[in-house]
């Protein structure tokens, strides 16, 4: 089938409005492991006081709250996402936070609603290569930045090096429950080549170009906790073994236990590695 943009837009939006409950609930695991990754995000900006950062697909809003700390007194974080349901948990999460220098809008990161020149840094993480049109975001991103100012991003390096995502889509794909990922279409590897992002980058007119990789661990007291958290982030991920008959499903956990059995402890505990390019440049 032919890829259509518009409609992935579509139902992209309607996948992250559904799945935005389960990323409230787990925002704290998820951010423990990708706390290493939004922390280099942020450096790699240099926020100072008095900036104005914007925050595009922000989720629950971990890491541009990070960047509105360092930006105050007198800066402003624009925290982002397309879908309303991810911009109230940021909001929430920065109201439990006692953040009072930021604001919460919806908006979409191919078509920046802000002022060209208007803005200091811009973080947008794991959010770009999930995009309909990657290269107009990029384009949009460096309009909005003044000259200096500095976007960060990051994306999954290969499926080999992210066995606790990749290993269910894989084994679904060969059930035949889920068809697999096209290589060229928006997905969670889209960038994995990291000359991708350079010339996303470069094209978009942007300079002083870094490309980094980034270990990362998640952390679950068990395999099932794992894949509980799996089920609720992910509506692709739970469309395809709510798609499988029970024995079917037995079967699928059966093959990925198996091939992430490595990596786990002897009290049951599981430790599954994960890694990401990140990435900044001047505008």
């Amino acid at each position: 089938m032919r890829y259509d943009p518009s409609a992935f837009r579509e139902q992209s939006l309607d996948r992250w409005e559904c799945a935005a409950k389960g990323w409230g609930e787990h925002r704290a695991v998820f951010q423990a492991a990708a706390q290493p990754v939004s922390r280099w995000l942020i450096d790699a900006i240099s926020p100072q006081p008095g900036h104005r950062v914007l925050e595009l697909a922000a989720g629950p809003g971990d890491t541009g709250l990070l960047a509105a700390e360092l930006i105050a007194p007198g800066g402003t974080l624009i925290s982002t996402d397309g879908v309303q349901a991810m911009v109230d948990l940021a909001q929430a999460r920065a109201a439990e936070l006692g953040i009072e220098n930021a604001e919460f809008r919806r908006m979409n990161a191919e078509w920046i609603d802000l002022p060209a020149a208007s803005l200091d840094g811009v973080i947008a993480r794991w959010g770009y290569m999930l995009l309909a049109d990657p290269a107009t975001a990029l384009s949009e991103t460096r309009r909005v930045l003044r000259p200096g100012g500095r976007v960060a991003l990051s994306a999954w390096t290969d499926p080999d090096d992210n066995r606790w995502a990749s290993v269910p889509q894989e084994e679904l794909a060969s059930m035949g429950a889920v068809e697999p990922a096209d290589p060229d279409e928006p997905n969670m590897f889209a960038f994995r080549d990291p000359a991708t992002i350079r010339e996303l980058l470069e094209q978009a007119g942007f300079t002083e170009i870094v490309v980094e990789q980034v270990d990362i661990v998640w952390r679950y007291a068990s395999l099932d906790d794992w894949w509980d958290t799996q089920l609720d982030l992910s509506t692709g991920l739970a469309k395809g073994v709510g798609a499988l008959a029970p024995a079917r499903r037995d079967d699928l956990r059966d093959a990925i236990d198996a091939r992430l059995a490595e990596y786990l402890a002897a009290d049951g505990s599981a430790e599954l590695p994960g890694r990401t390019h990140v990435a900044s440049a001047s505008a």
